[in-house]
């Protein structure tokens, strides 16, 4: 099995090479491709990282062969394709101001990780939980709440709650894959559609501009909360998975998961955690008491400074353009008010600061309590902030390919490829399908936002007053495009495993990657099909959305009464 594997590998590698060149050979050597030179060679980067991921099980290898094969394209030869993989993509992956924040946010949490290990924090979490979480029914939905009620950001509800969940669900023999997908389900569905969140401003932002292009006086922020009733994959992935948690049904590679889990398996056989922290430098201290507080105050901590950094960066910053929200006093706000000072905010900023300070409450709480000194604390923090190296290789390597897939405009070719005849009825249905292939094909649902929301809200305002269509049912066409940009970005971000999200929740659920991957996406193509067909569609034609999220509810319960078993 092992040598056919190669076999197939070096098939692959010979074929992807002989187009490259081909390519490169066009182009004459020695000049930058550009998208429409490429044309389809341009989907080849991505298409090779998910192939060989979920084939070969090796995600580095297929990430940096990707980056490679992409950058062989741009560039016109193997070997400065090499070099700029290395000496461009890498280094600009890290480049961003941004991305470096979530770098480091994500290693200082894993160093806090670390010394509550090394404290006995969480052991005692997981003797406090045990009362309330005492069967893997119990176990899925703490976790499920615990994701809805971190609603304001979806790396910070990534890592938090997979971190937290992970010790609780290992003893009652909930597999690694459940947690991950619960985790998955939660965090980017729920940040998407909250009021007040990180991804709110951007959402806003990016209707404001197209809006503004169009000569529209609406308020952004109004057409993002008309638009939430048409947020059908979202709203059914939470669905679906507290259905999923308390009816303890499952199906495909997931019933298998959760069968091997209650054997007391919660890792598959030749499985590869993103991140352990089971090992012996980060076990508890013997013979001292296993106190839950240890645990409890550190992630309280984050979660409260990160909440509070969020407020006063975003007053600062509303302040500096001159918005009146960002001096205006708390209960004067408003709803659209709050929105706007949390979607202001400095989200990296705060979660670097949020996590600085759970690391530092961490060593203060076990060395105050004499269960270890400053250096075994510190050495601890460092062994936590070791453990997420490999994940960290992962994301720097799923940016990279980000950036190659910008340089040859992926996206915008997969756009004109997918969008050339329009029918009004169907517009967010087409949306919702674009926007998930746009987001598979590039790790990353925010560049898929930037890219469709200002072509799918124009084009979706300018056909339906072309096809005759009065100004209620054009509006309604709108809306519908907006949240199926979003939806679809978010569904196609949760099946491929070039995305940063899917990585991060590999990682902080401890659970193989692949094997994340393969568990959740019949998962999310499950309720990708319900709302596109019980939503999507029949809300282009005039359904009411509320009724489309009453099907779909419904459908999704039925097909898990049907097709799921159980796995115990």
């Amino acid at each position: 099995m092992l040598q056919k594997r190669r076999r197939a590998f070096v098939a692959l590698f010979v074929v992807v090479a002989a187009l490259a060149w081909i390519t490169s050979a066009q182009d004459g050597g020695d000049t930058t491709v550009q998208a429409p030179e490429a044309g389809w060679l341009t989907l080849l980067p991505p298409v090779l990282a998910i192939l060989v991921a979920l084939v070969f099980r090796q995600v580095v290898p297929a990430l940096f062969g990707g980056i490679w094969v992409g950058a062989w394209i741009v560039y016109g030869d193997p070997f400065t394709g090499l070099l700029r993989t290395i000496d461009k993509y890498a280094v600009e992956a890290l480049a961003d101001p941004d991305r470096a924040k979530i770098v480091l946010f994500t290693l200082l949490l894993g160093g806090m990780v670390g010394v509550i290990s090394k404290s006995g924090g969480t052991r005692g979490l997981v003797q406090s939980i045990a009362p309330y979480a005492t069967n893997s029914r119990r176990g899925q939905v703490v976790t499920w709440l615990l994701g809805v009620a971190v609603f304001f950001d979806d790396y910070a509800n990534t890592l938090l709650v997979g971190n937290t969940m992970r010790p609780v669900t290992d003893k009652l023999r909930i597999s690694r894959e459940k947690l991950a997908y619960i985790v998955d389900s939660t965090a980017a569905p729920v940040a998407s559609i909250a009021l007040i969140s990180t991804w709110i401003g951007y959402e806003v932002s990016l209707i404001g501009q197209s809006l503004e292009e169009m000569g529209r006086t609406e308020e952004p922020y109004a057409i993002f909360l008309q638009s939430l009733p048409y947020n059908f994959y979202p709203v059914l992935a939470l669905v679906f998975g507290i259905m999923i948690a308390t009816t303890r049904r499952d199906f495909g590679p997931m019933l298998k998961a959760e069968r091997r889990a209650a054997s007391g398996k919660v890792l598959a056989d030749g499985a590869v955690p993103l991140a352990d922290f089971e090992g012996k430098s980060l076990a508890a201290v013997e013979g001292k008491p296993l106190r839950w507080i240890n645990a409890a105050v550190p992630v309280g901590l984050v979660l409260v400074v990160a909440f509070v950094a969020l407020w006063f960066t975003g007053r600062a910053n509303l302040v500096a353009d001159g918005n009146p929200a960002g001096t205006a006093g708390l209960f004067s706000l408003g709803l659209e008010g709050l929105g706007s000072v949390f979607s202001a905010g400095a989200s990296y900023n705060a979660l670097m600061y949020a996590s600085i300070a759970g690391s530092a409450s961490a060593l203060i709480l076990a060395v105050g309590q004499r269960i270890f000194p400053l250096g075994t604390g510190l050495a601890a923090w460092i062994d936590g902030m070791k453990s997420m190296m490999p994940a960290m290789v992962i994301l720097i390597l799923a940016w990279g390919i980000g950036n190659v897939c910008s340089d040859l405009q992926t996206a915008n070719y997969l756009v004109a490829q997918l969008s050339d005849s329009l029918n009004p009825g169907y517009l967010p249905a087409l949306v919702f399908f674009l926007a998930a292939v746009t987001a598979f094909a590039t790790g990353t649902s925010w560049a898929t936002m930037s890219i469709l929301i200002p072509l799918a809200v124009p084009t979706a305002v300018g056909v339906s007053q072309s096809a005759g269509w009065d100004a209620t049912s054009t509006h309604g066409i709108m809306l519908g495009a907006v949240s199926s940009v979003l939806a679809g970005a978010m569904f196609g971000d949760h099946c491929s495993p070039i995305s940063d999200t899917t990585v991060l929740s590999s990682m902080a659920s401890g659970c193989d990657h692949v094997d994340h991957v393969r568990t959740q996406l019949p998962y999310a193509v499950t309720v990708a099909v319900v709302a596109l067909i019980v939503g999507y569609l029949p809300a282009g034609f005039g359904l009411s959305p509320w009724i489309g999220l009453l099907l779909g509810s419904a459908v999704l319960y039925a097909l898990l009464r049907f097709v799921g078993r159980r796995g115990d």
